[in-house]
């Protein structure tokens, strides 16, 4: 009897590796919708954004510097548009909000309709430089998406959606998670992390669908 895969998508909406890895998201759920399920998780790479740059990019230009850094990063992957002025004319101070406003998302209209918003929020960023640590900002995309930014509010406000959202932050650090976007393939057989090509995704799905539900451990 076939069985779905489940992949634990865990990412971080403003970073560039979670952008660029969008369109082999895509790609798997084009390819593989009827034998694989997403299960979208968030984890904080930017919960403090000013505060990163400080630490990290100091030293190295700081946000005009990180700017320079996404855009080469990005620089191969033409699916992963991105502004020249990323990081530079807007600095989102927070990931928080965006990762709040999809759990809510998420509890209101369900997974699919989450992750459609997700993509919708990076590509906010990333293309259209609008402030996706912004709450009102948010609010406005989920309305002009034909979703009711009242009813989005109803689980932040009754604390149901932030709880969602620290289980998704704890089991991150629980996992010792290393970087955004990280794959947890069927329960932990497979995990990967960073810039993982399409091609090697799909042979590590593949594996596990053509791997026996039934078969035996080794130890």
């Amino acid at each position: 009897m076939n069985h779905k895969v489940k992949i634990d998508y865990y990412s971080d909406v403003l970073c560039v590796w979670a952008w660029i890895a969008q369109k082999r998201l895509d790609e798997l759920n084009k390819n593989l919708a009827e034998k694989i399920e997403f299960r979208y998780h968030y984890m904080d790479i930017f919960g403090d954004s000013k505060e990163k740059m400080d630490l990290q990019w100091a030293n190295k230009g700081h946000f005009n510097g990180f700017s320079e850094h996404v855009l080469e990063t990005a620089k191969p992957y033409p699916d992963a548009v991105v502004s020249v002025d990323i990081w530079k004319k807007v600095k989102p101070t927070t990931s928080a909000n965006v990762h709040l406003i999809l759990k809510s998302i998420e509890l209101q209209y369900g997974t699919k309709i989450s992750a459609d918003m997700a993509k919708v929020f990076r590509k906010s960023f990333f293309i259209n430089l609008q402030d996706i640590s912004n709450l009102n900002v948010l609010y406005q995309l989920a309305d002009k998406n034909d979703l009711d930014s009242s009813l989005i509010k109803e689980f932040i406000n009754n604390g149901k959606a932030l709880a969602l959202l620290m289980t998704d932050y704890q089991q991150a650090q629980k996992l010792s998670l290393k970087g955004s976007p990280t794959y947890i393939i069927d329960n932990g057989r497979q995990v990967l992390f960073g810039n993982v090509g399409y091609r090697v995704l799909l042979a590590n799905v593949e594996e596990q669908l053509n791997r026996p539900i039934s078969e035996a451990s080794w130890c």
